[in-house]
């Protein structure tokens, strides 16, 4: 076999482990290696597993299926279409391959399903929604897998108050198909408590903030011995530049809050406003709130009249909302709570990380871009020691049988034989040395050549002829000489190209196939 066909069929291999790590296996390093449900590591009670106490739930937010107003281009467009795709096949292969193997009991999504839900007219609103149900294998009652699956409505979905103030179509179709934007819930024996956290800070003589309100002292009233648990998609207030603690990748960004002019409306906010979220505390007194929004990882701890209440922002799970690191959340919630426990350490959480798809991408391209040079540069004899270490040996061994025959042929130099025969008349040959011959000025006309002497008048003729060949051929020969070089350089460049394109061919025959059936395989209907 050549050593560039060998070269050829070790690109193949290697490619070949690089698309179904990246392709595959990435998506199920969480679920094997890098993350586990909490509890597990619980001791056991009693000889009793602590599996068998807890309720298992998955957290995930800020999907944000892209759609025309992601990059403001029609919604038609080859680079919005192959944009879509990309960020959705990641998404789903995130929650199949990573996430739904940990057999959560419960899904619960902490808002902004779509980039811009509430500009988007019903037919495309609905094109997205059939995205999004694709993605995370939904059904029409909005369950996944047969799984229980909560919602949390988000900014992007229904818009912040200024605009669901003016849209009421929008909320109506919102909660048609993700249900009611303030609500509560049990799971396991905590109950969990869902605000529309884009109204809460609107015009308080508006009908949006004095919902929630209304809601939020329904539930204070409600005496009840389960712990709850907060969900909003706007994270609580916190001074500027608190700390996120190690998981956060990105800047730490303060409070930003804008209302319109006229109807003092919001038009922008990246956090609850610090009398919204002391009041929230006061009259829910969550033991957990768990939030989305920024689309990156935050804990804080707040301070309450009850207590200290910490508070995880989640990441997003999509790799094109501005966080190279996505992630979710494993939540562990006990099934029976007492009375004696703990309410802060009775649930139990996991933050996990999903692949980083752009470090995929760049690792694809910089072995792209490896494999072409070395197609281009690789030497046709190849690359090899053992070749190398036999080339040297092989010529240490010919400079000894050379130098030995040598050695021999001085010897016998300088050196005649005698025949003698002896008085039985046998003939024996003796070995004399001759006298070195002393060397004069015109002695070195005479050549000497075995038995043949050639004398000065022919060394004579020999040079004139040999003078005259080289310059009957020195003068047109260095020039077509000079020619052929730059042509056979040429001749060369053109064979490795066309070699080089040859062997891109083949590589990509074997694994073009390979990365479309894992491609397409994620993509069909589960």
């Amino acid at each position: 076999m050549k050593h560039h066909h060998k070269l050829t069929v070790a690109l193949c291999l290697i490619w070949a482990a690089t698309i179904l790590y990246g392709e595959m296996f990435a998506f199920w390093l969480p679920s094997l290696f890098t993350c586990s449900w909490p509890h597990h590591h619980l001791p056991k009670t009693n000889g009793v597993e602590s599996g068998e106490k807890f309720t298992k739930v998955a957290i995930v937010t800020d999907p944000q299926l892209m759609d025309k107003t992601s990059f403001r281009l029609s919604s038609k467009t080859l680079a919005l279409e192959v944009a879509q795709f990309y960020t959705d096949i990641n998404m789903r292969r995130s929650f199949f391959q990573s996430i739904l193997p940990f057999k959560p009991d419960a899904v619960l999504f902490l808002g902004d399903y779509f980039d811009g839900g509430p500009f988007l007219p019903e037919e495309e609103w609905q094109e997205s929604l059939s995205r999004f149900e694709h993605v995370f294998s939904l059904n029409s009652q909005g369950r996944g897998m047969d799984i229980p699956t909560f919602y949390l409505t988000g900014n992007h979905d229904i818009g912040y108050s200024r605009v669901a103030s003016h849209k009421q179509d929008v909320i109506d179709r919102y909660e048609k198909v993700f249900g009611m934007r303030n609500r509560r819930f049990m799971i396991g024996g905590v109950e969990f408590i869902s605000i529309d956290a884009q109204a809460i800070d609107g015009n308080s003589q508006k009908h949006l903030a004095t919902e929630v309100w209304k809601f939020v002292q329904n539930v204070s009233t409600d005496v009840t011995s389960h712990p709850r648990v907060l969900l909003t998609h706007i994270p609580l207030y916190r001074p500027d530049q608190t700390p996120c603690g190690p998981h956060r990748r990105n800047p730490v960004i303060d409070q930003r809050f804008w209302r319109h002019f006229q109807d003092q409306e919001v038009i922008y906010q990246n956090y609850i406003t610090e009398d919204s979220s002391k009041k929230l505390l006061e009259l829910i007194n969550p033991v957990l709130v768990l939030s989305g929004h920024d689309h990156d990882q935050c804990t804080v701890t707040h301070k309450s009249k009850t207590g200290s209440v910490t508070e995880h922002t989640l990441g997003t799970i999509s790799w094109q909302q501005g966080n190279i690191y996505p992630s979710f959340m494993l939540l562990s919630v006990p099934n029976a709570v007492h009375e004696n426990s703990s309410d802060a350490k009775m649930l139990h959480t996991q933050l996990c990380f999903l692949p980083c798809q752009l470090f995929i991408y760049m690792w694809y391209l910089s072995l792209f871009v490896l494999s072409l040079l070395a197609l281009l540069l690789w030497p046709n004899h190849g690359i090899s020691f053992v070749n190398n270490a036999a080339d040297c040996i092989s010529n240490v061994m010919k400079l000894s049988f050379l130098s030995g025959v040598t050695k021999e042929k001085n010897e016998d130099e300088n050196c005649e034989y005698e025949m003698i025969w002896d008085a039985e008349g046998s003939m024996h040959l003796v070995k004399k040395v001759l006298e070195a011959p002393v060397k004069r000025q015109n002695d070195k006309a005479l050549v000497e050549r075995g038995n043949a002497v050639m004398r000065a008048v022919a060394r004579k003729n020999a040079s004139e002829q040999v003078e005259l060949v080289m310059d009957n051929t020195g003068a047109g020969g260095s020039d077509s000489l000079m020619r052929a070089a730059p042509r056979s350089r040429t001749k060369l460049v053109i064979q490795r190209v066309v070699r080089t394109i040859m062997m891109i061919i083949v590589i990509a025959a074997f694994n073009v196939p390979i990365y479309m059936m894992l491609l397409f395989k994620d993509w069909i209907e589960k």
